[in-house]
């Protein structure tokens, strides 16, 4: 089961990664001002997640796959890792629509 891990990054600044049940992060939020936006933005993983055409598939300037996730109004919510091949980054895809419905919220 996948974990949402909400973490002070200095400066009271609020971020959190999504891991799948392996450990591994698979999304990766922005900064949030407030842990209560943080929670928000959780929130709007959970529900964004869920269709397909919130994913914004992108590529690096280096060639490399990555997604966004993003919110509604457009918004990025998240990011991914840089990934070696298209097929890996859709795999990343579909684990966070499997993992963020239900992932447990825990602090770092």
């Amino acid at each position: 089961m996948g974990k949402f891990e909400i973490k002070s990054s200095g400066s009271d600044k609020w971020m959190f990664n999504l891991k799948a049940g392996n450990g591994q992060v698979i999304l990766t939020s922005q900064s949030y001002s407030t842990k209560a936006g943080c929670n928000n933005g959780i929130e709007s993983v959970r529900k964004n997640s869920q269709d397909d055409a919130r994913f914004g598939r992108k590529t690096a300037k280096d060639g490399s796959p990555f997604f966004t996730l993003n919110a509604t109004n457009g918004q990025i919510i998240g990011k991914s890792e840089m990934y070696n091949s298209t097929a890996a980054m859709e795999n990343g895809i579909a684990s966070v629509a499997k993992n963020a419905p239900d992932a447990e919220v825990v602090e770092a």
